[in-house]
């Protein structure tokens, strides 16, 4: 799964990487332990342009009657989206990207106690994360939320953890983000052997109020 994330692209730049219109409320960068229901970048194309807006992380199906109704759904399965309920319908028509600078995944010792990882780009480069998106409202309540898509780990990856979020290249972003045509499914897969890196950072990322660029720091 993917459970956390760090963005530290200006959000100028970000957009212009996209060459999407950024909104007036994007959340401030640089963030380094973005969490859970919290507001996030999102990349959409709609009306024939590329756009960059805040959405919740935690997608929130039609059907719930508030936003603690059921499961927190911050993460789709590739290998089932097409058939789940709760995705299928954004799958073939809301799929956005996700920018993030890298992401944490945790191990464990011999004592059971969780060991963070920071893994990014081994270029540095930005990632974008294939995600879905929804417009749920209740009333009057509102919020346009998201999901990232997972994927199986590749060989080197599942050395940390079995699962990893889809990364879609630049080359493939305009498929992705329906702008050329069908064959998205065909996107759903793992990065690239040799494509990531990874290191230890220190558990002080464990907590969900820690921040600060010291968190995706080689320890040591």
């Amino acid at each position: 799964m993917c459970g956390r994330f760090a963005i530290t692209l200006p959000n100028d730049a970000m957009a212009r990487a996209f060459a999407a219109r950024p909104a007036n409320d994007l959340p401030e960068v640089p963030r380094y332990n973005i969490c859970p229901t919290q507001p996030i970048a999102v990349v959409t194309s709609r009306d024939g342009r590329r756009h960059v807006g805040p959405m919740r992380w935690g997608f929130l199906p039609r059907w719930y009657k508030t936003a603690a109704d059921g499961p927190l759904l911050i993460n789709a399965r590739a290998e089932t989206i097409a058939q789940k309920p709760a995705f299928a319908e954004a799958a073939r028509q809301r799929r956005c990207l996700i920018p993030a600078s890298g992401f944490y995944e945790w191990t464990k010792d011999t004592e059971g106690q969780r060991l963070p990882w920071f893994i990014a780009s081994r270029t540095d480069e930005m990632l974008a994360f294939a995600g879905i998106w929804q417009d749920w409202i209740q009333g009057d309540q509102r919020h346009v939320t998201c999901a990232i898509v997972t994927c199986a780990a590749n060989d080197a990856m599942a050395q940390i953890h079995h699962r990893m979020p889809v990364i879609v290249a630049p080359e493939d972003w305009s498929l992705w983000l329906g702008e050329a045509g069908h064959g998205a499914a065909g996107l759903m897969r793992a990065a690239p052997e040799g494509a990531l890196r990874w290191h230890r950072v220190d558990r002080r990322v464990n907590s969900n109020r820690a921040e600060g660029a010291a968190l995706i720091a080689p320890l040591g």
